[in-house]
Order: structure tokens, then sequence, then C-alpha cells
């Protein structure tokens, strides 16, 4: 009867020694990926919170490196080259860290990324690169510290360091128009109508030669008349109204409007119906 006992209490023991509790994590890893152009970026961090304690120049130390975030290394990984405030760095993957101050923080991409918090010895030959920005204070607090892509546009991405009642920005830029118009000219040796639509939406889009733009909706236009496509004309609209042909765009948007129509596309009859109205045609 003792051994059966003794039996039960080491099984019991046992299972209890190999029992793990599972516990919310004080500082929650979060992962995002943002597409910047053509660019996929990948942010990788811990989110620690404030907690009633003062943060900059109380937990941080003002002029003392800061993993920026909790637990490993924040990381960013870029699969193209790009630049850091107009500093060009090669595609790979980035710890980011900074160095908080009163009135202007530097920020730090550093080649390794494989440490827990800072490394143990810094190494300046591993800085890819260092910007110094100056700080927006906010009229409130952040609890959780954040780390967000704004003000996105098809070549850039500002980075925002968020935390207590402080924004820091710094301008991300990836090489989209290189790449696109490298992909155009090696297009262009023989596209097709969705190339020539493609190409000519995007030199709209970026504000490049609108004459070059014209001459692409149209043959994309013309490629496509056996089976017109409302939104090629609703494009081809915009790009003669931008262009100066005032005349070019009313017809065009007329057809747009016509299929749309058609295609019962309330979105576009309503978008033709606006432009036209801006043109003096309805």
């Amino acid at each position: 009867m003792k051994k059966i006992i003794l039996s039960l209490f080491i099984a019991a023991f046992s299972v209890s020694a190999n029992a793990q509790i599972e516990t919310p994590a004080p500082s929650p890893f979060q992962k995002i990926e943002q597409k910047i152009g053509l660019t996929d970026v990948t942010l990788e961090y811990s989110r620690p919170s404030m907690k009633g304690r003062k943060v900059f120049g109380g937990l941080q130390d003002y002029g003392k490196v800061w993993r920026t975030g909790a637990n490993e290394n924040t990381k960013l990984t870029f699969s193209t080259d790009f630049m850091v405030d107009g500093k060009p760095v090669k595609k790979g993957t980035y710890a980011l860290y900074t160095i908080p101050g009163e009135k202007t923080w530097d920020v730090i991409l550093y080649s390794d990324a494989s440490n827990w918090g800072n490394p143990r010895s810094w190494d300046d030959t591993k800085v890819a690169a260092k910007v110094t920005v100056t700080p927006m204070q906010m009229p409130m607090n952040v609890e959780t510290f954040t780390l967000s892509f704004d003000n996105l546009t098809n070549s850039s991405a500002v980075l925002g360091i968020v935390w207590e009642n402080v924004y820091v920005p710094f301008k991300l830029e990836v090489p989209t128009d290189k790449m696109v118009s490298s992909s155009i000219s090696k297009v262009m040796n023989g596209p097709t109508a969705n190339d020539m639509y493609g190409a000519a939406v995007y030199y709209l889009q970026a504000d490049k030669d609108i004459k070059q733009a014209q001459s692409w909706i149209d043959k994309a236009v013309e490629m496509t008349s056996d089976a017109p496509r409302f939104w090629y004309l609703r494009q081809q609209s915009l790009i003669h109204a931008k262009a100066g042909n005032t005349k070019g765009a009313i017809a065009a948007a007329k057809k747009s409007l016509e299929y749309a129509t058609k295609a019962n596309n309330a979105g576009y009859i309503k978008m033709n119906k606006a432009s036209l109205k801006e043109w003096g045609a309805m």
C-alpha cells in the first residue's frame, strides 16, 4: 500500500513539475507587414506600457542607446534597397535603435539584428544609417509603445515612434519609380493593352510625362475597341484633362459613362457625371 501511495505521489509531482502556466506577456509582440510601393517591409517588435512610469528622462535616460521597444531588438526587413532620410541603405534586416534626447533623437539602423536588447559591445562599423530627427510633443499620453507606418505614398512612408507624449517621425524611401520605369521599358517591347493602361495610369498618378501617358492610354483604348472598357476610358478622360485636352477628356468620359451605365457600375457612373459637370459638359 505504501508503495502504491509513493508511486501516485511521484506521478503527481512529475505532472506538476512539467506543467507550465501560460500568462500574457508584459510587452506583447507585434508584427506588421507593410507594402511601400513595390517594396515589402516587415516590422517586428515588442510593446511595453507606461504603467504609471515616466518614460523619457525617467525609465529611458536621455543620451543613452535604447532598444526602441522591449525584449529582442526591434527588426526592420526590406525586400529592396531603400533610403532613410535620403541616406542609401542596402536591402536586408536591421535592428532599430534610438538615442532619445530632449530636443532631438538619433535614429539608428544596425546591421546586426540578433541581439536581445542592446548589443553587448556596440560596433560603429555595423551602423548602416544614422539620422537625427526632431520629436513632436503630443497633447496626450499614449500608454503602450507603438510603431506605425504613416503618410504612405508610392515611394515613401514615415515610420513613427510613439510613446508617452512623444512622436518621433523619420522618412523611409524606396526606389519605386526606378523599378516601375525599368519594368515599363522592358514590357514596352511588346506591350499588351493592360501594360499600356498600367503604364499610363502610373505616369498620371506619379505626375510624370503626361504626353507619354496620353499616348499609352490612347493605344490601350484603341487595342480594346472591340470590347470597350469603361475603366480604361475613365483614365483616358483624366489623362486628357490633365494634358489640357478638355474636348478629348469629355469624349472619353461620355464613352466611359455609356459603358459604365450598361455595366450598372454606380461608382463609375457617379465619377464620370461629376467630371463631365466639372468640364461643362452636363
